[in-house]
């Protein structure tokens, strides 16, 4: 090899040498690098490390210092906590889950009387031992091992009930436990002692109480009993003694007579019923009864007083509501009379209007009724129409009172509205009349189709001769829902003038200015009109011996039912005659045969006084042994009986009586005449099979009303047409 190719090998070898030289400086310088920023992160690492722990030793201070401040504040609340329940009147103590004591303070010890065994740690079985050997507990006759177990089964229970302990000192305390979670039981003691003691006075003052209310009871029936007797005469012979010729001064005698008693009587009336509302112990009687006859019989019994004070009696009763419904009759019409017997009381000119609106049916077989009893009267002022149903509130001023009163017959329907599950209300006008209204809501006893009050052709027009606006409008709403269109005049001389050729009936009021409905008649006779004419009257004895009676189709008695109200325009015939006499009453072949059973004599005189202007046999019996024997012999139409009576009373001779007519499909009216009016008494006389019961004194009317209705065909009428009114 030439030295140049040596010399160039060489070259190479060490340019390899000088590149593989800066190769691996270039690799150390890299190393390098990556080593120092090893080191740098690090250093970066151990400085934040030692910053973390610097934080850490920081942070450690300040929770050890939190947390002393913590514990002192706990031990603080613990000190305060413990205080409040050392100071505490009630025992407190504290059971861990194995019925040890853990603590308790000063007054649950103090109920062990002292006792230096009762600390924490002992158990409660051992308290239970202490407390009947030591004597702590009362426990009265009960065995100590009895006690303890009953105690030891109450605190394993669940949930432990409250128990009522008596101390041997007579003090009581009421031991209440509640186990909480873990086991644990906090156990409150206590002392009701005043309350227990406060407990025993209230049921010694109820007691007393209860005694002194029977006693009171007692003596309301009695007195009742007692007063009611001789007021029955006395009320009776002065109702009687008008009837016969006396001078003017002896007829004020004698109303002021019957007056007196009439008010005593209402007083005894509403103080009984208020007590026994305000003792809970009035009961309602509920029974099917006609509401629609409940009101015509009120206003037969108030037409006398409205009659005299010229004010006109209405009922404007919905002529497609049912009239039969499900309810306590006594107490609806005895709220129907207050209200209906303060609106004449207060109303000195006008009118009084019962209306009757039956509401939308909650239920099958339900309705909700509206009875409201409007007047024209002196109104309420506003600041008393709050308090008018309060007790004794009256409307005039106490100093200067105008009409006399209980003040007790508003707060009384209230009640009984209240006790029905009913609503009563007010609205009024000083000066302008007032409107007391009631809703209840009672179960139907019949259906009423649309159809019922619905008359076939060809009456489909009608005339109207009324000057009294109210009374107008009830007779043209009723015709219009009978589909007969309405022509209204306020006189007859103007229905006399302007009477329409298509009319197919008159009715016309009785007593009017100028030309009375009488008078009417004759006219449009004497015209040549031949529509038949209806009158309306108040005074039906007096219409019905008028001359002008021939030219009448139909005489009705105001106000009137609906029935009858149908049943006379049923009955037009359009070939009606001004000849054509009235349809001649047949007269009946008997009279009615009236049977009474009553002890006292003075009441049987009473009774038969009463009655003596009546066409009907009478028949007394003095006990009710003789009634029952009577209704065998005697065979009466209706019995009327005396409840309290020697031998055998009234309900038992009713009793007897049911017995005798049972599966014969017969059943005569029994009609009981009592002087008792406490609570109880008319459950006891209508479960004995009566229909009905009059308390005493009785009322002519009354009697009448309940004869008339118990007269049948083949009787004849015990009213004449001169008694008619």
């Amino acid at each position: 090899m030439s030295l140049a190719n040596k010399l160039s090998e060489e070259r190479r070898a060490r340019l390899a040498a000088e590149r593989l030289l800066e190769q691996k400086k270039a690799e150390l310088q890299a190393a390098n690098r990556k080593l120092g920023q090893h080191a740098q992160a690090l250093n970066d690492e151990i400085v934040e490390t030692r910053a973390q722990v610097e934080t850490f030793r920081h942070e450690n201070a300040r929770v050890k210092s939190d947390l002393h401040a913590a514990n002192v504040k706990v031990e603080q609340l613990e000190r305060r906590l413990w205080h409040s329940i050392e100071t505490i009147q009630d025992g407190i103590a504290f059971f861990n889950s194995d019925s040890r004591l853990i603590a308790a303070n000063a007054a649950w010890i103090s109920i062990f009387d002292g006792l230096e065994a009762i600390k924490p740690g002992l158990s409660y079985v051992e308290m239970l031992q202490f407390a009947t050997e030591e004597g702590i507990v009362d426990i009265g006759e009960m065995h100590p091992a009895e006690w303890r177990e009953a105690m030891l089964d109450r605190w394993q229970s669940a949930t432990p009930e409250p128990e009522i302990i008596r101390l041997w000192n007579g003090a009581y305390i009421k031991v209440i436990d509640q186990r909480g979670y873990g086991g644990d039981v906090v156990s409150l003691a206590m002392n009701i002692t005043d309350t227990v003691r406060y407990e025993l006075r209230l049921k010694e003052a109820r007691a007393k109480a209860e005694t002194a209310a029977r006693a009171k009871a007692a003596f309301l029936a009695n007195m009742s009993h007692e007063i009611r007797t001789p007021m029955n005469g006395v009320v009776g012979m002065a109702e009687l003694l008008q009837d016969t010729d006396l001078t003017d001064e002896q007829q004020l005698y004698a109303e002021t007579i019957k007056n007196s008693g009439d008010a005593l009587l209402v007083i005894i009336n509403d103080v009984l019923d208020y007590s026994k509302i305000e003792a809970q112990k009035l009961v309602l009687h509920e029974d099917e009864f006609d509401l629609e006859r409940t009101i015509h019989e009120i206003i037969m019994l108030m037409q006398p007083n409205a009659r005299d004070k010229r004010i006109e009696l209405l009922v404007d009763y919905d002529m497609f509501l049912p009239t039969l419904f499900v309810g306590d009759r006594g107490r609806i019409r005895q709220v129907i009379t207050n209200l209906m017997g303060n609106a004449v009381k207060f109303t000195e000119q006008g009118s009084v209007t019962v209306r009757v609106v039956g509401m939308s049916r909650e239920e099958e077989g339900h309705a909700t009724l509206h009875v409201t009893v409007e007047d024209t009267g002196i109104g309420i002022p506003k600041e008393k129409v709050e308090h008018i149903f309060g007790e004794f509130n009256q409307v005039d001023d106490e100093h200067n009172r105008k009409y006399e009163g209980t003040g007790l017959g508003l707060a009384i329907s209230q009640k009984l509205i209240r006790l029905m599950k009913g609503e009563i209300w007010v609205t009024s006008e000083e000066g302008h009349g007032s409107c007391f209204g009631f809703s209840l809501r009672l179960p139907v006893a019949e259906e009423l189709t649309a159809d019922a009050f619905r008359l076939p052709p060809p009456l489909r027009s009608a005339v109207i001769v009324e000057p009294h606006e109210a009374s107008r409008m009830i007779v043209q709403r009723q015709l219009g829902a009978m589909g007969i269109e309405t022509v209204c005049f306020t006189s007859a001389g103007d229905a006399l003038a302007a009477l329409p050729d298509d009319a197919g009936v008159v009715i016309t009021d009785h007593n009017m200015h100028d030309m009375d409905g009488m008078e009417l008649a004759q006219a449009l006779r004497e015209a040549g009109h031949q529509v038949p004419i209806i009158l309306l009257t108040t005074t039906i004895g007096a219409a019905e011996q008028d001359p002008a009676r021939r030219y009448m189709h139909t005489v009705l008695q105001k106000p009137y039912p609906r029935q009858a109200f149908f049943r006379a325009l049923s009955s037009l015939q359009q070939d009606w005659k001004e000849a054509a006499p009235p349809v001649p009453q047949v007269d009946a072949p008997r009279a009615m045969r009236v049977l009474a059973a009553e002890d006292n004599k003075t009441n049987r005189l009473v009774f038969s006084k009463m009655l003596k202007s009546l066409d009907i046999e009478l028949e007394f019996a003095e006990n009710g042994r003789e009634a029952v024997e009577l209704f065998d012999s005697f065979a009466p139409d209706i019995v009327f009986t005396d409840i309290s009576m020697p031998e055998v009373d009234g309900k038992e001779a009713t009793r007897k009586i049911r017995e005798r007519e049972a599966g014969t499909g017969a059943h005569v009216p029994v009609i009981a005449m009592t002087a008792h009016a406490m609570d109880g008494d008319d459950a006891e006389i209508l479960a004995a099979g009566i229909d009905y019961y009059l308390t005493k004194p009785l009322r002519r009317k009354a009697v009448i009303e309940h004869i008339l209705g118990a007269c049948r065909d083949g009787m004849r009428p015990p009213l004449g047409e001169d008694q008619a009114d």
